[in-house]
C-alpha cells in the first residue's frame, strides 16, 4: 500500500476515527489501531470497539492498493503535527513509512488479516430515511439528556427510535424523567430500535459545517449513520423500552406559560440553596398572587424564593430535582415554556409554548 494525501484532510479523519479506537478492549490490542485501506484513489480509515465502527473516506492518490493497521492515537498525534503538505504513506510488511517534506517516520503496525470483520447492513431489507443535519442535532440533543447511565438497565441507556401515527419519534428516560421528540415525518414502515446514547454522542461529535443531512439505515440489530464521507455503524441495544406514551398525562390541572430564561435563572438561584437536600426545589403556582415561585430552604445556608408573574387558573405545588428542571429548559428551543401540573405526585410536563413536537416529563420528589 502506498498513497499520497493532504495533511489537513487525513489529520481530520484520524482525529475522528481515533476516538473510537481509544476505547480498547483488554486482550485485543489491534482494536487500538486504525485500519488503513487504499483502493482506487480512496483511502479509508476504520476503527471499531466491536460495539461501534466508524469509517471515513478520504480522497488520495493511490500509488498501490493495500491494507495495514497502525496505532490510531500515535498516527493521529504525529500527522496532526506535520506541516500542511502532501503526506506519503507506504506500507512495507507490518510497518508504515510516513513522509511529509523533510519529516520522516516509521510506525510499527499489525497486518490487517487479524482485524475484526466490520458489521454490515442489508440495504434492501433495512429501513432508511434522511434528516437535515440541524434537525438531527437539535432533536438528538433534546432527547439524549434524559438517557440513563445505569448499565444495569441497558434499555434505558439508549434512545428509542419508534414509529407512531406515521411519523418517527425518538425518546429517552432514566426512570425519573422522559424526553420525547418527533424526529421524521411521513415514514410508513414500523420501527422499534434502541440506539446506544454513546453512539449518538459520537455521531454528534463527527458533525461539521460542511454536512447537509444524515442518512440513517436501521436493521434488526444494527443502525448506520452516513454523514458525508463518514459512516458510523453500531449495534442496537437488545431489550424492551417502556411503553412511555402511557406516562404522558393527557390533560393538566394547571398550565402556565413562563419565560424560559427567567425560569432558568430562578431555578439556578434556588439550586444554590438546595445542595444539602439533593438539589430539590419547590415549584408553586399561586392563583391569588397570579405568580409562579421557585424556592429552596437549607437549614445552614438559609432560604431562597424567586417568583414571576403569570396567569394562574389553579393553585399547584410540586417538588422537583433542580438539575432535571435545568436540563429540560436547556433542551427547549422556544423562549417561552409551557409548565403543566397534573397533581402533587403526578409528573410535570414541559413543552415549547409553540408546537408540541417536544415533550419533557419530570417525576416529582416526595416533599
Amino acid at each position: 500500500m502506498e498513497v499520497e494525501v493532504s495533511q489537513s484532510r487525513i489529520a481530520k479523519a484520524l482525529n475522528n476515527v481515533s476516538k473510537v479506537a481509544a476505547s480498547t478492549r483488554a486482550g485485543l490490542p489491534i482494536l487500538s489501531n486504525v485500519l488503513l485501506r487504499a483502493s482506487e484513489n480512496i483511502l479509508s480509515l476504520t476503527a471499531t470497539n466491536l460495539e461501534i465502527a466508524v469509517v471515513e473516506y478520504v480522497n488520495a492518490k493511490s500509488i498501490s492498493n493495500g491494507t495495514l493497521t497502525v496505532p490510531a492515537k500515535l498516527l493521529a498525534d504525529f500527522v496532526s503535527n506535520l506541516p500542511k503538505d502532501d503526506v506519503n504513506l507506504k506500507a512495507n510488511g507490518d510497518k508504515l513509512a510516513i513522509k511529509c517534506g523533510t519529516y520522516k517516520s516509521t510506525v510499527n503496525g499489525i497486518l490487517a488479516d487479524d482485524y475484526p470483520e466490520l458489521p454490515s447492513i442489508n440495504e434492501n431489507e433495512a429501513l432508511g430515511f434522511k434528516i437535515g443535519i440541524e434537525a438531527f442535532k437539535d432533536a438528538v440533543s433534546q432527547v439524549i439528556v434524559a438517557a440513563s447511565s445505569d448499565t444495569s438497565r441497558p434499555a434505558l441507556t439508549g434512545v428509542y427510535f419508534n414509529s407512531y401515527e406515521g411519523d418517527i419519534y425518538i425518546a429517552a428516560t432514566d426512570g425519573y424523567r422522559l424526553a420525547d421528540r418527533k424526529f421524521v415525518e411521513g415514514v410508513d414502515q414500523q420501527i422499534k430500535a434502541i440506539v446506544p446514547a454513546s453512539t449518538l454522542r459520537d455521531v454528534l461529535g463527527f458533525i461539521n459545517d460542511s454536512m447537509d443531512e444524515v442518512e440513517i439505515l436501521i436493521s434488526d440489530s444494527l443502525i448506520r449513520f452516513r454523514l458525508g464521507e463518514i459512516e458510523v455503524t453500531s449495534k442496537l441495544i437488545d431489550g424492551s423500552f417502556p411503553d412511555y406514551r402511557k406516562l404522558i398525562p393527557e390533560t393538566a390541572e394547571c398550565t402556565l406559560v413562563l419565560n424560559k430564561a427567567e425560569l432558568s435563572r430562578m431555578t439556578k438561584m434556588a439550586a444554590l440553596f438546595a445542595k444539602q437536600s439533593g438539589g430539590s426545589v419547590v415549584c408553586e403556582a399561586n392563583q391569588e398572587k397570579q405568580n409562579f415561585a421557585v424556592c429552596a430552604v437549607a437549614s445552614e445556608l438559609g432560604e431562597n424564593v424567586s417568583s414571576i408573574d403569570t396567569s394562574v387558573e389553579k393553585d399547584a405545588k410540586v417538588t422537583l430535582n433542580s438539575r432535571y428542571v435545568l436540563d429540560a429548559l436547556n433542551a427547549i428551543a422556544d423562549t417561552e415554556v409551557k409548565f403543566s401540573f397534573s397533581g402533587k405526585l403526578a409528573p410535570i410536563v414541559l413543552r415549547n409554548n409553540k408546537g408540541n413536537d417536544y415533550t419533557h416529563i419530570i417525576m416529582p420528589l416526595k416533599s
